[in-house]
């Protein structure tokens, strides 16, 4: 079976599934025959590369909330981060553009480390001091390696502002065919989807449907055709 989760790592209620749901994957009987691929989706996709400020300042001119209303709000998602057991800095973190790490998720997709690389940077956003948005190309570079890939490989794609972009953009286009206008959104085998971060008690229901009315393979039986097999492939009788 295959998860596909839509995230951006921008989004804190993101970093919270993520956890959420893993919680479920790991009592899930059948974790080992399910695979998880995160899928893009930018929820600034307009800021320009570089283009960092404060959370609150985000929050208070998007939202038109106040000051104390968006620290309340952060204040809230570290409550919720620490009952996960996830580490979450209330203060002073910074928001900007994520269309760069975006791309490397896709590079590091192709070598096996995608989950790898979407903690750390979630990690590096959310519970660390230092920002993954000012410190330039290097800062991505150093928590990809981390993730097991090569730097060389690393800084060629951030070197290419068109590569893997049509692989970020084909994923924000399915997003919306799928109606999911915003993140954390899980789809089971292109069957179930579940929006938001929802408590681990749901995605293990989620798993159990999904996997319980997947659709058995239903044959054709056109009569006798040549075929090959184990021991060997039939030889049509001529009488």
């Amino acid at each position: 079976m295959r998860v596909e989760i839509w995230s951006d790592i921008a989004c804190p209620w993101c970093y919270v599934g993520k956890a959420r749901f893993e919680k479920a994957l790991a009592a899930f009987p059948h974790r080992d025959e399910v695979e998880v691929v995160h899928r893009s989706f930018e929820l600034d996709p307009d800021r320009a590369k570089g283009d960092a400020q404060p959370v609150i300042t985000m929050l208070t001119g998007k939202y038109g909330m106040s000051e104390a209303q968006a620290q309340a709000g952060e204040d809230n998602l570290g409550a919720q981060a620490a009952a996960e057991g996830l580490d979450y800095r209330t203060r002073d973190r910074d928001h900007g553009n994520t269309f760069d790490m975006h791309r490397l998720l896709h590079l590091a997709k192709e070598h096996g480390r995608q989950d790898e690389l979407i903690q750390i940077f979630y990690r590096a956003n959310f519970a660390e001091e230092r920002s993954v948005f000012t410190e330039g190309d290097e800062r991505l570079v150093e928590l990809a390696v981390e993730a097991g890939l090569d730097a060389g490989a690393v800084r060629m794609v951030l070197a290419d502002p068109q590569a893997y972009a049509d692989a970020v953009r084909a994923d924000e286009r399915e997003a919306a065919q799928l109606g999911a206008n915003g993140v954390p959104f899980f789809v089971l085998d292109r069957t179930y989807g579940v929006s938001g971060a929802q408590p681990a008690e749901v995605f293990s229901q989620a798993l159990t449907q999904a996997w319980g009315e997947r659709s058995p393979l239903r044959l054709v039986d056109q009569g006798d055709a040549g075929a090959c097999g184990p021991d060997g492939c039939a030889v049509p009788q001529h009488g």
